[in-house]
């Protein structure tokens, strides 16, 4: 599986993260209530009741769309709080406090951890030993990346449900008209 990486050294706050996070963050947010803007907005303007298969496959497809983008949000905010940690407490310390897992006493023993990346496709905080191992920490929920996915699937099939429904012959009366 390819991943989106960012480099950190300990010496110095990468400049790519701090950009990249400041770009994501709030665009996760805006895309989250676009997304939830759309839904709701749509259910309002036609009605629960007068809203056909193709409006609800979409408002869920929108809503699924909003809960991805919140927590992948969710998932930036650990990303950030375990390189603030590193940056504040990481380089004097016999071992990078993000990287104290279970089992860290014996990664400790072993070669020391040089260095750490952080990883946005699936959202990671790695830490690297100086031998060129590497393991991932809990820096991150283990619930949130399979969430993530399972909300964009989820949303991209109602959303592409919803394409063949409104392609389908029969009345159009309740439908939203396409874009």
């Amino acid at each position: 599986m390819s991943s989106i990486t960012a480099e950190a050294s300990l010496g110095c706050w990468s400049h790519r993260m701090v950009y990249l996070l400041l770009l994501l963050v709030p665009g996760g947010l805006v895309a989250a209530f676009a997304f939830a803007g759309y839904g709701f907005g749509t259910l309002g303007r036609i009605g629960l009741r007068q809203a056909d298969r193709v409006v609800w496959l979409r408002v869920v497809a929108a809503l699924m769309g909003a809960a991805t983008a919140v927590l992948y949000v969710w998932g930036l905010v650990h990303l950030v709080g375990a390189v603030m940690d590193v940056r504040e407490n990481g380089a004097d310390s016999a071992l990078l406090r993000p990287c104290r897992t279970p089992g860290w006493e014996e990664r400790a023993q072993d070669p020391d951890i040089a260095d750490y990346t952080v990883r946005y496709l699936p959202i990671r905080f790695v830490c690297e030993t100086e031998d060129g191992d590497s393991h991932v920490t809990d820096a991150v929920p283990d619930y949130l990346n399979p969430s993530v996915l399972a909300f964009a699937l989820v949303g991209a099939r109602c959303a592409g449900a919803a394409r063949l429904v409104s392609r389908r012959p029969g009345p159009r009366a309740m439908r939203e008209p396409s874009h």
